[in-house]
Parts: C-alpha cells; sequence; structure tokens
C-alpha cells in the first residue's frame, strides 16, 4: 500500500482522449467570435477554501491544447487555498486558451475537491498509527487522476486495478465455495503463474476471521462492516499476524474510533465517489 507511480504518457493520452471528446471537429464558438490572432491571458482563481490538487494535469491540458501558451505556476498539489487565491497564470491564443479552459476546470475541481475531503478524514486520525486508505469506487477512465488526488490529501493508494492484487471479497469466497476454496485455490494459481501478488480477503464476521487464521496463506484481512468491538477483538486475534483492514461505511463520525482498534489501514470509496468538487474559475484579465 502506496501511492500510485503515475505513468505521464497515460495521463497524456486520456487528456488527449478528453479534449477530443469536447472539441470534436472544433471549437465553433471560438472559431466563430475570436479572431485568430487574438492574444489574451487568464488567471485561474480559488472560489472556495480547501486543498489544491491536479495542477500538474492542468498545466498538461493547456499544453496538449496549444504547446506555445504560456503558463506561470503560483500554487502547487497539496497547497492549502482560499478564496481569491490564483493558482496560475495563462498567455497566449485567446482560442487556446477557450479550447483547454472547461477540461483544466473539471480536472482541477474534481481533484481538489477528492483531495479537500481526504486531507480532512486524515486529520482525524493523523496522530494515531493507521494509513487511510482509496479504494476502486473511481469515475471510468479518470481513475489515476482521483488517486493521485486521494495521495495529496494524505491518503495512500490501494490497488489500482484487478491486476495488481487479489482481493477475495463476498461474491469471490461465494463463487469459490468458500473461504478455504477460494485461499486454496488463489495459492495454486499464484503458483502456476508466477505472479508475485498480495492476497487480501475479507470477512464479515469473527468467525469468518477465525477461520482464516486457520487456513493462513493470506497478506491482508478485511473487516468489513465489523462494529468497533468486534473489530478490536479481530486485531486482538489475529495478533500481527496478517495486516488488518477496515472498511464499510467509514464517516468522518466514526473514523476515530475504528482507528483506535489497532487496525493497519481504513478503506474508504466514499473518498472519490462521494465528493463534491471544488469551485475554481478561469477568469480573462
Amino acid at each position: 500500500m502506496g501511492s500510485i507511480e503515475a505513468d505521464p504518457h497515460r495521463i497524456t493520452d486520456l487528456i488527449r482522449l478528453a479534449l477530443e471528446e469536447d472539441v470534436a471537429d472544433g471549437d465553433h464558438s471560438s472559431l466563430a467570435a475570436v479572431p485568430a490572432d487574438r492574444q489574451e491571458r487568464a488567471r485561474l482563481l480559488v472560489k472556495q477554501d480547501g486543498i489544491l490538487a491536479g495542477v500538474s494535469a492542468g498545466i498538461e491540458v493547456f499544453r496538449e491544447a496549444d504547446p506555445s501558451l504560456v503558463i506561470g505556476q503560483i500554487l502547487h498539489d497539496g497547497d492549502a487555498i482560499r478564496v481569491g487565491d490564483i493558482v496560475l497564470t495563462v498567455s497566449g491564443s485567446a482560442r487556446s486558451i477557450l479550447k483547454a479552459e472547461r477540461l483544466v476546470l473539471n480536472i482541477m475541481q474534481r481533484m481538489s475537491g477528492i483531495a479537500t475531503h481526504t486531507r480532512e478524514m486524515v486529520s482525524l486520525i493523523g496522530d494515531l498509527p493507521v494509513k487511510l486508505l482509496d479504494t476502486r469506487k473511481t469515475t471510468p477512465n479518470f481513475r489515476i487522476f482521483e488517486k493521485m488526488a486521494t495521495a495529496v490529501g494524505g491518503a495512500h493508494n490501494h490497488r489500482m486495478g484487478l491486476y495488481d492484487m487479489i482481493m477475495l471479497k463476498d461474491n469471490h469466497i461465494d463463487y469459490a465455495g468458500g473461504i478455504e476454496a477460494a485461499i486454496l485455490k488463489t495459492r495454486a494459481y499464484l503458483t502456476h503463474t508466477g505472479k508475485d501478488l498480495k492476497i487480501e480477503i475479507e470477512t464479515r464476521n469473527l468467525g469468518e476471521v477465525d477461520e482464516v487464521l486457520r487456513i493462513g496463506g493470506v497478506d491482508i484481512i478485511m473487516l468489513d462492516n465489523f462494529s468497533p468491538e468486534d473489530m478490536r477483538e479481530a486485531v486482538k486475534r489475529i495478533g500481527g499476524r496478517f495486516e488488518t483492514e477496515a472498511s464499510g461505511n467509514i464517516t468522518k463520525e466514526n473514523i476515530r474510533r475504528i482507528a483506535e482498534t489497532g487496525v493497519d489501514g481504513i478503506s474508504s470509496g466514499a473518498l472519490t465517489h462521494q465528493v463534491k468538487s471544488l469551485d475554481l474559475s478561469l477568469k480573462a484579465y
């Protein structure tokens, strides 16, 4: 569990696709109303307090829209921002600025909203030896940006996708024929394929925790929707043999109590799937 190493080529590819989606055969509003040789400048302004994220992605959008645009970066990812702050300036072709404007804002507003919420959650448990983890509950084709944002906010990236870790959740276990069958089949699969992947398994009660402890063969035990009392007991029974992860309905109101049970990590899908974008705007000056 750590932070993703975002492939810059992948980020560029996603930005190009997003620009193509938005522009298609032309930004006809700008082509119609703005002279081709018009040079202008704009400032990216903060309209809501929070934590800034997505600056590098926003700059890449401007570069993809027009490499000749001149960017003046003032603030950086992770900075605490206040209403009225200026994040960056951009100058050059007016048409190019207009072409990039909405995509820059869409990316940076959402990433900043995620980073802001994540930082708030991290601040509630920051003095305890526990990691806040993100999940795969992300926007399709926007996962890299959302996981970059949770990392800016102070969380740790869990698995990036289905390919970089094995997580045996309730449906996997049921389809496999139970906890023991799921674990044994997974161990055999890893031996057969030669893959070196961590195994995490979900448990729904203390009885399932005991079953996993009997079988072994995993790296992380997820404690899904456990009460704080049962979670504390599960951590005690596991006794450090495996990493532990709390999951399910994590809120600002209960995250501290869950962290105090002694779990190693707390995963929250709400970091990415229930977040409101932070208000930013791009204004000519």
